[in-house]
């Protein structure tokens, strides 16, 4: 099953899974193409403790020290889906896998914004919601559709002179400067990103924010990340359908969403659905790839 990649790895998904009862074959060399594994990455880990925690068992497993092990685009820590890994020979393709295009859904919640975009940090502002409802939405998103230019919130991995925007954002953040806004609009260059698809799944006119759960066998990874409890919060909240081009911010498309209905909005959960020919419901869990090998 080559997905219609260059080269043809193999994909380790449920599918063929169900094929190696007994676990793989413990030679790299019977992958001459390398490993590609379709993970359903758990929430509040990072993608790096993702990769690392199928890095280990590969090594152990293949029993190569220098085995390569990577991943085809960084998730968010609170968010869930797709994550690509790489193994072997397979990392060579990983650049391809992430130019492919990318499906979210995203709960948005609006009334209130964070530093972050999301609920790795606490809500800063409020905003009115009088402009919030299921027509008005709809009506926004038919603008958010086509090529455009987006600004990366400044809690982020892009680079400024060598500095990630997340270290300098961090350092504001714990000086209390809450300008991040402003910061990302004069230190980070705005990149071109392409919505083919923004579709509004359900809305609630308000009500307490939903709230995700951490898998009862989820390691002391996710302790490490910060989740905002705002389950007491009164404020509309919406699911969107997403489908968009790589380098697109989740978390920015809320913001500027927020923006277009006179309000502010943050991310509250987020779930990768496909990227490229990968769809969630047929990755692999992380306790499912790390039996496997």
């Amino acid at each position: 099953m080559d997905k219609g990649l260059p080269d043809k790895p193999l994909i380790l998904d449920r599918l063929s899974a169900s094929g190696f009862p007994e676990g793989l074959s413990v030679d790299i060399q019977d992958f001459p193409d390398g490993i590609v594994i379709p993970l359903d990455k758990p929430w509040r880990w990072t993608s790096a403790d993702a990769v690392r925690k199928v890095k280990y068992a590969a090594i152990r497993h293949f029993g190569k020290k220098n085995l390569k092990v990577g991943h085809a685009g960084t998730l968010d820590p609170l968010a869930t889906g797709i994550l690509i890994i790489c193994i072997g020979p397979a990392t060579r393709i990983a650049q391809t896998l992430q130019d492919h295009p990318k499906e979210y859904v995203a709960g948005i919640s609006f009334g209130a914004t964070t530093p972050s975009y999301d609920l790795e940090k606490e809500p800063d502002r409020t905003f009115p919601v009088d402009g919030v409802s299921r027509e008005s939405l709809n009506e926004a998103l038919k603008g958010f559709i086509g090529e455009q230019e987006q600004i990366a919130p400044l809690f982020s991995a892009k680079s400024v002179d060598g500095v990630r925007a997340y270290e300098m954002a961090r350092k504001m953040y714990r000086h209390g400067d809450g300008s991040f806004d402003e910061k990302a609009l004069e230190m980070l260059q705005r990149a071109k990103i392409t919505i083919s698809e923004a579709e509004l799944m359900s809305f609630c006119r308000g009500g307490p924010v939903p709230v995700q759960q951490a898998p009862d066998d989820a390691s002391s990874a996710s302790g490490r990340i910060h989740y905002a409890d705002v389950s007491g919060l009164d404020l509309p909240h919406a699911e969107v359908r997403i489908r968009c081009s790589k380098g697109t911010y989740i978390r920015a498309f809320a913001r500027d969403l927020g923006e277009a209905l006179g309000s502010g909005a943050f991310l509250h959960s987020l779930r990768r659905t496909c990227s490229g020919p990968f769809k969630a419901e047929d990755a692999l869990t992380l306790e499912d790839a790390l039996s496997l090998l």
